[in-house]
């Protein structure tokens, strides 16, 4: 089995740029109701994941919370704690299989560390759990 039957193409997919504001990624993330995010460079690589947990400890080490004064952070200034690690999109599916059991996304990437889509945790045990009940 391939894993792009798995994929959410980058079209269909909420990230953040790596010039955002952490004001605009924390919007982002309240908007669609994610915990975490994939941040993609202006060129379209994947960089790394932006979690709830990471935007929390940053105000707690910064020792105060300011919505309008998050407008000047850069997303890139905030130190994350484990990014989800990427899959090529010709690995094989037990590839994905193992990567997924820590992480509720996989960013999916090309031969150039190009962003193309996700799969999801979800998606993958859905899938896994349909066949079985056949």
């Amino acid at each position: 089995m391939n894993i792009l039957f798995f994929l959410k193409p980058k079209v269909t997919v909420e990230y953040v740029v790596e010039n955002y504001s952490l004001r605009q990624a924390m919007e982002k993330m309240e908007i669609h109701r994610y915990s975490s995010i994939p941040i993609i460079s202006k060129a379209g690589e994947y960089i790394g994941t932006l979690s709830e947990g990471d935007i929390l400890w940053y105000f707690k080490k910064l020792g105060k919370f300011n919505l309008q004064a998050s407008e000047n952070i850069n997303i890139m200034e905030i130190k994350r704690h484990r990014d989800n690690a990427p899959i090529k999109v010709d690995a094989q599916i037990q590839d994905l299989i193992n990567v997924s059991k820590s992480q509720n996304f996989v960013p999916v990437i090309d031969d150039r560390n190009m962003f193309i889509g996700i799969v999801t945790r979800q998606d993958i045990i859905s899938y896994f759990y349909d066949i079985s009940s056949k």
